[in-house]
């Protein structure tokens, strides 16, 4: 039985080659890894999908941190140990690009995308085993993480989120669990929402990376 080759990914008839084994280590190519990820993104999410010129910097962090390039992470400032914090604005792309990256690594645990909101209507529904429910040691990116309501269960108002970073936090102290989010809000706006003590452990959980605030939105 020949091993599995996870640089080399089948899509119905078409198959992509993303780089070549050399001494037991893949060399990724990052020229065919954006080939992939825009046919992978029209099978995905439809066939107005494109990778834009403008994204190939972040789309570059973004395919390093997840092939875990040590030496490309380094030069970049990305922790591989650490989730991505990936923001921007309103409709620059920042959920296709996180619902993309997992296919390029089918190798690795992959993470669930959960809207923040669900996990709020989650709280509302039933209380606070949802903020349990996400202090698993499954990888999570929680996307559009700021802009949720706050909780309300039998009248008791709750920062349903900023509880489970909390969660979460602990989890990657002790088990190095890894977890993921994206956002429309810059960091003194996080504060603001979540209070400086949830501020301060999201430094420590994320890599940022970051959309330029002038990105227009794509969906237009």
């Amino acid at each position: 039985m020949s091993k599995p080759k996870p640089h080399i990914i089948i899509e119905g008839s078409e198959k992509y080659e993303l780089g070549i084994i050399q001494d037991n280590l893949i060399l990724y190519d990052f020229e065919k890894m954006l080939v992939y990820l825009n046919a992978k993104g029209k099978l995905v999410l439809g066939e107005t999908f494109r990778i834009f010129e403008e994204d190939r910097e972040i789309l570059f962090k973004l395919c390093n941190y997840a092939i875990k390039d040590a030496a490309n992470c380094k030069r970049l400032g990305i922790d591989l140990k650490k989730g991505i914090l990936l923001s921007g604005p309103v409709g620059c792309g920042k959920t296709s690009l996180m619902t993309l990256l997992r296919y390029i690594v089918p190798h690795q645990k992959p993470y669930k995308i959960i809207p923040a909101r669900n996990i709020v209507f989650g709280f509302n529904h039933v209380g606070y085993k949802t903020i349990e429910d996400y202090g698993s040691t499954n990888y999570f990116c929680f996307d559009d993480l700021g802009v949720e309501p706050i909780g309300r269960h039998y009248g008791k108002d709750c920062n349903v989120l900023g509880e489970v970073m909390l969660s979460r936090y602990d989890l990657f102290l002790e088990h190095g669990v890894k977890t993921h989010a994206t956002t429309n809000l810059n960091a003194q706006e996080l504060e603001t929402r979540y209070g400086n003590r949830v501020r301060s452990r999201m430094r420590e959980l994320f890599n940022l990376i970051a959309f330029d605030r002038g990105s227009g939105d794509k969906r237009k």
